[in-house]
């Protein structure tokens, strides 16, 4: 993977994981690196999906690989906040 891949990889999962916080009701405990964490891994698995089930390139805006991402992204922020509340 090349520099560019990596520096786009993390502006996505940034955007995917502040849009998957947004979803989520109520505050949040953890913080921005987890949640740029959990946005990359989102928009990788999500693209993975979308790819699966053939709607990852259309002529237009990806919007259902997008809403495919943001859902995994509030999942998987919300796992995430409950698993640091327990402790």
């Amino acid at each position: 993977m090349e520099i560019s891949g990596i520096i786009s990889a993390i502006v996505i999962g940034l955007i995917i994981g502040v849009l998957g916080r947004l979803v989520v009701p109520g505050r949040q405990h953890i913080g921005v690196l987890w949640t740029i964490v959990v946005g990359i891994v989102a928009a990788l698995i999500g693209s993975a999906i979308a790819a699966g089930i053939g709607v990852a390139d259309t002529k237009g805006p990806d919007w259902i690989e997008w809403l495919i991402q943001i859902a995994l992204a509030a999942v998987g922020i919300s796992a995430l906040d409950r698993a640091r509340a327990r402790r």
